[in-house]
């Protein structure tokens, strides 16, 4: 019996995740990337194309796990925040980040991306920090992390708008970009008022 090596990635990577310390965004990476191998091996397609598979793929599971923390988190934090403005940006991650989730998850699908099953490791480290505060702490830590996490979104949506390979991952990113644009704006303007708070 023949396994081709696409096979023999996928039963390799299923190995590598009964490690609990495994990173799903990489992970995904990884099976994406052998995926994109297999495809353009044979294929005759330059070094230009596989590279452009290979940004789309990496830019889509960071999106991905990226979105899942801003819908979790979201769903946390609007249940513990202290202050109204934490709690309502919280839920305003959850009802747009939760649609953009689904769009992204279709094109995955649609492209034959694999995209994570769960946080990666960076995101699950804001996370952890986030919900280890308490009180008014917690919405402080909440509410910074969110304007460092919607920085680097911004910088990422704006550079696959223009450099995804993908005219559809191209076109998503700039759709998506106004929106995170516009929460950036919310949490910068309600971050003064809830680190004031004692």
């Amino acid at each position: 019996m023949k396994i081709s090596q696409l096979t023999l990635a996928a039963l390799l990577l299923g190995a590598a995740s009964c490690n609990s310390s495994s990173d799903s965004v990489k992970e995904a990476q990884q099976t994406n990337e052998a995926k994109i191998d297999s495809t353009t091996r044979g294929g005759g397609q330059n070094a230009a194309v596989r590279e452009d598979k290979e940004y789309d793929s990496e830019f889509m599971t960071k999106a991905a796990s990226g979105g899942m923390l801003e819908v979790e988190l979201g769903k946390v934090v609007a249940q513990r925040a202290t202050t109204a403005e934490a709690r309502q940006f919280a839920q305003q991650m959850v009802t747009d980040h939760t649609k953009a989730n689904a769009e992204l998850k279709a094109l995955a699908a649609k492209k034959g991306i694999k995209l994570p099953a769960s946080l990666g490791d960076d995101q699950k480290k804001v996370y952890d920090e986030v919900l280890a505060e308490k009180g008014v702490k917690l919405d402080q830590k909440y509410v910074s992390e969110m304007v460092d996490d919607h920085q680097e979104d911004i910088k990422e949506f704006q550079e696959a708008s223009t450099k995804a390979g993908d005219p559809e991952v191209k076109a998503l990113a700039a759709k998506t970009l106004p929106t995170l644009q516009m929460h950036l704006a919310m949490v910068k303007k309600i971050q003064p008022t809830v680190d004031a708070k004692k």
